[in-house]
């Protein structure tokens, strides 16, 4: 940024169009009066464009501004423990009601995704295009939120003020903020949020680590993550509910958290292939899930007995969303058991898995909702635990999927999906869940309707947002009031947790889908609605995925269209093929691609507009599904 000179009290606001981070410096050409000062603040979002302070961090107040005394000409630098962790506005103001100051440049030395390096920010590794372009936008905007929130492990949150400050607290000063607390070994680490808490949280864990992985495949930094909430597991098995310093000061336990670590395990195995790093937290594993199925009682379902979960209201008892996340984790369990060769809790893991779905649906399910209801006390029907039961596969038919993806669309307002069990509060994290229960429901076009309005017109074009990344969350009415914080300001508009339509896109509505390890085995399902044109691709150790779709015509409103998708998968893998175009009575025509030639290829029915083939190998492939 260039030339500034400022006379008496005055300043100017950078706006870079897009949320940043960094370390700030500025070179000072002249310093005319004496105890002149320069002072930088920041903010995610305009609401907090102050020359007083910053947006918030801590439970109440806004955040003290970097203060630089100067003493003649050359570069001021932040020191790296004020390294602010994400804004798209930066003020530069002259507090003095005398003198001047002459600055010749202003610049930020980003240093998050640290792995990439300042040149390869832009090497996504995955990539994702349609004919709308919204959606694009969309894609790559969960990329950059991850990558904002991949930081150097010796930048935490220091968390001076946790338990300090209360947030009923009306504060008439400044807070101070030090990014410099290590909270993980290695060179790089996912955390929840870039501006806050830059902790690992591994709740957030379960929705950046699959948009990480078809975007920039960064692994290193989830490695490095799940490890540091591993060495905190207790002698009872629990994990903590954050990692350091977090789950250290509060003392908190979460059911689901505790178990969203597990899920990061299973994740970062079959997107890695790292089996040394299963083997060696395989026990730990065990002794988790045997943690958590000591508190299933008598009903055959986990009785919750801490609140503690992504801050929503009412979590206990025989809670539906944590015996769906429990459900799930079985499941992962069983099937990493064949990994390792170690079978030997399996048919005790089944025994309660059976109990679990057995009970959850003769006890929760609400058939005049058509929802699950949060426990059996209580008529909330949560969107949390209705959209983990479709994904566990806890829901006892398919008509209770369909149902639950049509009701939960029901409850829609103008800014997004709600989640009641939080208050008035739209949660992009709840609501990346539900964009998989509408694929899986075969409802896709519910899913890109909820991208476009949600993350694409209000998440990203709202001016009070950043332009380029997803905020953490929001009020029903459209406000940026998150319901579990009193302070407004502290909201996070760079939250991992946030960045579902990433990886949706990618295994959804262009359909690639990994089932093992790296992609060994593998699933081509386009679920492209009423998009005319989607390609996407990445790779894995196994080397590259990539698919490309384009319907017979440009109509949006035809509800049988057919279409041509071209795949390919390394080799040495083999797959097998979804199609599901409802209202096509037509046919699938496979053939093999390759090095110049192609085989004769064949032809199947569809049934209602549905067809399922198996056997595919490695290589490329060309499908017309003609109507």
């Amino acid at each position: 940024m260039g030339n500034a000179l400022f006379q008496g009290k005055s300043g100017v606001t950078y706006d870079f169009g897009k949320n940043v981070e960094g370390i700030v410096s500025f070179d000072v050409d002249s310093v005319n009066g004496t105890g002149q000062y320069i002072g930088i603040t920041f903010t995610e979002s305009s609401l907090w464009i102050s020359p007083d302070s910053c947006d918030g961090t801590a439970d109440a107040g806004l955040d003290d501004p970097l203060w630089f005394p100067l003493d003649g000409s050359g570069t001021y630098t932040a020191l790296p423990q004020y390294r602010r962790g994400a804004f798209r506005y930066m003020s530069v103001v002259h507090p003095n009601d005398t003198g001047s100051v002459s600055i010749s440049s202003t610049t930020v030395n980003m240093t998050a995704n640290p792995a990439a390096g300042a040149d390869g920010l832009r090497n996504y590794t995955g990539y994702f295009h349609c004919n709308e372009d919204k959606l694009n936008r969309v894609f790559y905007a969960g990329a950059w939120t991850s990558q904002l929130c991949s930081i150097e492990p010796s930048a935490g949150d220091a968390l001076v003020h946790l338990g300090v400050i209360n947030s009923n607290e009306t504060l008439n000063y400044t807070v101070s903020w030090y990014n410099n607390y290590t909270i993980a070994n290695g060179t790089e680490v996912l955390t929840d949020g870039a501006k806050r808490d830059r902790l690992v949280w591994p709740g957030d864990m379960s929705v950046a680590v699959p948009s990480i992985f078809v975007s920039t495949n960064d692994l290193t930094s989830i490695r490095n993550g799940l490890s540091s909430l591993f060495v905190l597991q207790n002698s009872s098995g629990a994990l903590p509910y954050a990692g350091v310093p977090f789950g250290q000061i509060t003392g908190a336990f979460s059911f689901t958290y505790h178990l969203y670590s597990l899920i990061g395990l299973y994740n970062y195995y079959v997107y890695s292939g790292d089996i040394a790093y299963l083997t060696a937290h395989w026990n730990q594993f065990k002794l988790a899930l045997a943690y958590s199925l000591s508190f299933v009682d008598s009903s055959g379902l986990q009785n919750v007995t801490s609140s503690a979960d992504w801050l929503r209201f009412g979590m206990g008892g025989h809670n539906i969303e944590a015996n769906s996340i429990l459900y799930h984790t079985i499941q992962l369990g069983l099937s990493l058991s064949t990994v390792v060769n170690d079978t030997s809790s399996n048919a005790n893991w089944t025994s309660y898995a059976d109990g679990i779905k057995s009970a959850a649906n003769s006890r929760l399910w609400d058939s005049s909702a058509g929802l699950y209801r949060d426990n059996e006390t209580t008529t909330l029907h949560p969107q949390d635990g209705n959209c983990w039961a479709v994904i566990s596969g806890l829901v006892a038919n398919n008509s209770q999927t369909t149902s639950i993806s049509s009701n939960l669309a029901s409850r829609w307002g103008p800014y997004g999906a709600p989640a009641p069990e939080a208050g008035a509060t739209v949660s992009p994290f709840i609501s990346s869940f539900e964009l998989q229960v509408h694929f899986i429901a075969g409802a896709p076009q519910r899913a890109l309707d909820l991208m476009s309005f949600m993350w694409a017109d209000f998440m990203l074009d709202d001016p009070r947002m950043t332009n380029s990344t997803f905020i953490e969350g929001y009020s029903t009415d459209g406000s940026l009031h998150y319901a579990p914080y009193t302070n407004d300001a502290r909201v996070s508009h760079a939250h991992g947790w946030a960045t579902g339509p990433t990886s949706a896109l990618s295994m959804y509505v262009a359909g690639i889908q990994p089932l093992t390890v790296e992609g060994k085995t593998w699933q081509m399902a386009p679920r492209p609605g009423n998009l005319t044109s989607v390609e996407a691709g990445f790779s894995t150790g196994l080397g590259d995925f990539s698919a490309k779709l384009t319907r017979s015509n440009s109509s949006t409103t035809s509800t049988a269209q057919g279409f041509t998708y071209e795949f390919s998968a390394p080799a040495g893998t083999n797959g097998s093929l979804s199609i599901d175009e409802p209202g096509c009575e037509g046919s699938v025509w496979i053939q093999e691609m390759g090095m110049g030639t192609s085989t004769t290829g064949g032809s199947i029915g569809l049934v209602n507009g549905t067809a399922e083939v198996s056997d595919f190998t490695g290589g490329t492939w060309r499908v017309k599904v003609t109507c």
